[in-house]
């Protein structure tokens, strides 16, 4: 300890000489601060009505009893109580049965009858009486009608403590570890309160005990904290967390505390015994408390008072003296430590419930949207979802279709990070990008020296990807060695790096994808057909944008918003006629071209200012010509829908110079549907 701290102790008796030649005597007369307590109720059955109020005490609660009776139905008959003590009021809470918070700063106190049964009232505060969903709201205003006065004389009431300095509290500690019987009893009391654990009550009830025994005298404890959790006015007060009677006095009772002492305590960082109570400390909690003699000693850490040991007698039995001050400091220096610890193991349990509860809340919430991430509610999308859920869980492999865009590798991310290998990595790879000779090093490793360049050891994506999930996609482009060795990856999981002479035992997902028709190809020989079973367990088709047209807003507006916050942006959005040319565009690149689309419309468009259609791609300003030619004449709905299809028809087979194959592939139906089509107008 290096901090400055001060001891005091009386002279021998009250107003007597007998005081240590050593100790420093000084006095100070306080007169009361006159204060007084307005109530507004802000809300309730009473809203609107104002309490002054003076005097020492008064009750609330619905019956009419009480000095401040509201009528509100979820309050308790006896819901609180305000009283004065010393210099400022006190809220208490009568164990009502919806409990009291007060908010204080934007920071709240709950005061629930059990842990936390009372708080000081400050200018400002503000009640919440009875329900949490529509509690009676009080407001606090304190009005102090008076200055404190100093008068530096000496009256007969004021209080006389003796100062002793720091060396002398070295010398006191020292005294009790020479003193045989006194350090034997401290030792034993010390064991007693290592045995208590780290449970913050089990901790307070030990070092009850050992007041207790220590100090034969004490008939009174109370231990007073600081808030830790800040929620005080910012100066520092003083809670009781505990109290507790020896037992034969009542040990179960809540009994009052006396203020003074722990603010004397606090304010001097000193410990404080004052051995006739009435006459040297004569305060309205003393008196009233009936407190004959008491010791307040800090619980320190550095230069910060952590809290106060408050040790009463009321039974008139005898003072306490300087020997039990000596005792209670150096077992302060114990309860301090004890406390700390058990607070800090209190807040690491208390993270760690509040931790659990946000895991188990973001799982329920991941449970309920399964595919946050992946943007669509379309019915061919949900579809997708459906699908996809039956498969997360299992081993089998998956082959996503779909033209290039669709959103097949955040499918099989998806597969991946909402399953069981989660904890895994997942690898993607795309077999279009590599040429035969390095594909077949990336994903299967290679041994040093096994071809010109192999200076090193390489791990292959197989290896990498051991317990998780390898994504192969564009599948299709594999050449037909290396599809060989895939399929004996996925018959026996063993693979075998380049230049090695043994195998490796792996496992490992398998989810491909391709945009290509792999039936197709197996039948032209450019594809394996028993690796095509063994990857077409479950296949997934990707539906293309055109399909899930409804999902083309909802992209908009995701992409709008990363792109505006990517290059700090603020854009107003997309005119309907915009959004009308891009809803009924065919986007043969799918998403990534739509994304590739906002985010230039981002760049080009002012800020602050909306897209509008002169801001799209010439390919999509198109189709609003085309929209304008296929606008039908008036008639019944068949004949103008007949109409439109027409049109569409027309205007499909003359940007594909009349090649109905491609034609059927762009419309998304088949060539046999586009020949009745075109056979049913004459076309």
């Amino acid at each position: 300890m290096q901090e400055y701290c001060q001891w005091f102790r009386p002279p021998a008796h009250p107003k007597r000489s007998g005081a240590n030649s050593q100790d420093k005597l000084f006095s100070k007369s306080y007169d009361k601060e006159p204060i007084v307590i307005t109530l507004e109720v802000i809300t309730g059955v009473s809203a609107g009505a104002t309490f002054d109020i003076d005097g020492a005490a008064f009750s609330i609660g619905r019956a009419p009893t009480n000095q401040i009776s509201l009528t509100d139905y979820h309050l308790s008959n006896e819901h609180g109580q305000i009283f004065r003590e010393d210099d400022q009021y006190i809220y208490r809470d009568l164990r009502s049965t919806n409990g009291t918070r007060l908010h204080r700063n934007g920071n709240e106190i709950v005061i629930d009858g059990n842990n936390n049964w009372e708080t000081r009232l400050c200018d400002g505060d503000r009640l919440l009486l009875g329900s949490g969903a529509e509690p009676v709201v009080l407001q606090c205003r304190l009005q102090i009608e008076a200055d404190v006065s100093l008068t530096g004389q000496f009256t007969g009431k004021e209080e006389v403590i003796a100062q002793r300095p720091l060396a002398d509290l070295v010398e006191a500690q020292g005294k009790v570890e020479r003193d045989p019987a006194r350090a034997t009893a401290l030792y034993n009391v010390s064991k007693k309160l290592g045995r208590r654990g780290l449970e913050l009550g089990a901790v307070f009830e030990g070092i009850a005990e050992a007041v207790f025994e220590l100090v034969p005298r004490a008939t009174h404890f109370a231990i007073d904290l600081v808030d830790e959790s800040g929620v005080s006015s910012g100066d520092g007060r003083l809670t009781t967390v505990f109290a507790r009677a020896r037992s034969e006095a009542a040990p179960t009772e809540r009994f009052q505390v006396s203020r003074s002492v722990v603010k004397r305590v606090q304010r001097d960082k000193a410990a404080v015994l004052v051995s006739n109570a009435p006459e040297d400390l004569p305060t309205e909690s003393v008196m009233k408390a009936q407190i004959l003699s008491v010791i307040g000693v800090p619980l320190w850490e550095g230069d910060k008072i952590r809290g106060v040991l408050q040790c009463d007698n009321r039974a008139g039995k005898g003072f306490f003296v300087a020997e039990d001050l000596d005792l209670l400091a150096v077992l302060a220096g114990q309860a301090t430590l004890a406390i700390e610890n058990a607070r800090l193991v209190q807040r690491l349990r208390l993270a760690e419930e509040k931790l659990r509860g946000e895991v188990k809340y973001l799982k329920g919430r991941e449970e309920r949207r399964r595919f946050s991430n992946i943007i669509g509610e379309s019915s061919a999308m949900r579809e997708i979802f459906g699908q996809v859920e039956k498969v997360i869980d299992t081993r089998a492999t998956v082959c996503i279709e779909g033209e290039t865009g669709t959103g097949k590798e955040v499918i099989a991310s998806a597969i991946h990070y909402q399953g069981r290998r989660r904890d895994k990595l997942f690898v993607a790879q795309n077999c279009a990008a590599l040429p035969e000779n390095l594909l077949e090093s990336e994903l299967f490793g290679h041994k040093r020296g096994s071809f010109t360049g192999a200076d090193h050891d390489k791990k292959g994506l197989f290896e990498i990807a051991d317990g998780g999930t390898l994504f192969l996609d564009e599948i299709g482009e594999m050449p037909l060695s290396l599809q060989a060795k895939l399929l004996r990856v996925l018959q026996e999981n063993q693979i075998r790096p380049v230049g090695a002479t043994q195998s490796r035992t792996i496992d490992v997902r398998i989810i491909c994808a391709t945009n290509r028709s792999l039936e197709k190809e197996v039948e032209r020989g450019a594809f394996r057909q028993d690796l095509f079973y063994r990857l077409r367990v479950f296949p997934l088709h990707m539906p293309p944008l055109r399909e899930r047209r409804e999902d083309i807003p909802l992209l908009i507006d995701h992409f709008l918003r990363k792109y505006t916050a990517e290059m700090n942006k603020a854009i107003a959005g997309f005119t309907p006629e915009a959004l009308d040319q891009l809803s009924a565009y065919n986007w043969p690149g799918n998403i990534r071209e739509l994304e590739n689309e906002v985010q230039r419309v981002v760049i080009q468009c002012d800020s602050g200012g909306f897209v509008t259609p002169d801001l799209l791609a010439p390919a999509l300003r198109k189709a609003e010509g085309v929209l304008g030619r296929v606008a039908p004449q008036k008639g019944t709905l068949k004949d103008m829908m007949e109409e439109v299809e027409r049109c569409l028809l027309t205007e499909a087979l003359r940007e594909n110079g009349g090649n109905k194959t491609k034609t059927a592939e762009i419309l998304g139906i088949t060539r046999e549907g586009l020949h009745k089509k075109l056979s049913k107008y004459g076309m």
